[in-house]
């Protein structure tokens, strides 16, 4: 069925259940995992937000961040060897979310993408757009929205 399904999480509670049926539907199908967080680039001019930091403390900032997102990813990990999956961990720095998602599933050969069908609440979903339709409208790779 399924060789290799992408999980993308945000750590949303909806995509904390996207997490568990992903790991099911690849035990199910004897599938391994790439288990994908992406995490923001810090900006780097006022004009998109920036606070005056020097090039040392923003590469800090964005190593915390890519820590923090590995963390996160490790217990996905750790959930899928209980399941006996085996399961890739994988952080990308960008600002384009679904883009990266969709890379990160043709990179490593995927053949299903497994996703939360939101992660923001709100006016905030409306401002920003909704990743999970981008990835489902450009993805040439099938993929399963879970709410």
């Amino acid at each position: 069925m399924y060789k290799r399904i992408l999980i993308a999480t945000d750590g949303s509670p909806l995509s904390d259940k996207a997490v568990e049926s992903g790991l099911a539907l690849a035990a199910l199908s004897g599938a391994s995992v790439v288990a994908l967080k992406v995490v923001p680039r810090y900006p780097r001019s006022y004009f998109e937000g920036s606070a005056p930091l020097h090039r040392d403390e923003i590469k800090q900032v964005e190593q915390r961040w890519s820590d923090a997102a590995m963390q996160e990813l490790s217990v996905i990990k750790q959930m899928g060897t209980s399941e006996g999956v085996s399961v890739k961990c994988v952080v990308a720095k960008s600002e384009l979310i679904a883009e990266s998602i969709i890379a990160a599933a043709t990179k490593n050969n995927c053949d299903l993408i497994v996703m939360a069908s939101h992660g923001r609440k709100g006016i905030k979903r409306v401002l920003l757009g909704s990743e999970t339709q981008h990835v489902l409208t450009h993805s040439q790779t099938p993929v399963l929205v879970l709410r």
